[in-house]
């Protein structure tokens, strides 16, 4: 799978060096990376469980509008201000 990630200009060189001392590619050398640190786990301190808030208004949505089309919904949006 493609996709595109930024990195600092520096990390990229030095990564790039890695990779070409040790005989691999830049993205399996990202790949390995990737892999250890989600094995470790260690993502740092746990999190509290957030509880957001339920509404108990009634009324829905306006005729027409689909929440899964973001973009339509951004063009009522802009409509609406």
């Amino acid at each position: 799978m493609r996709t595109t990630v930024r990195l600092d200009p520096g990390l990229l060189d030095r990564a790039r060096e890695v990779a070409d001392e040790r005989g691999e590619t830049l993205t399996s050398l990202i790949e390995r990376g990737l892999r250890l640190v989600l094995a470790r786990g260690d993502g740092g301190p746990a999190r509290r469980r957030v509880r957001l808030p339920v509404s108990r208004a009634t009324g829905g949505t306006l005729p027409g509008i689909d929440l899964n089309d973001s973009a339509a919904l951004l063009d009522v949006m802009d409509q609406i201000r």
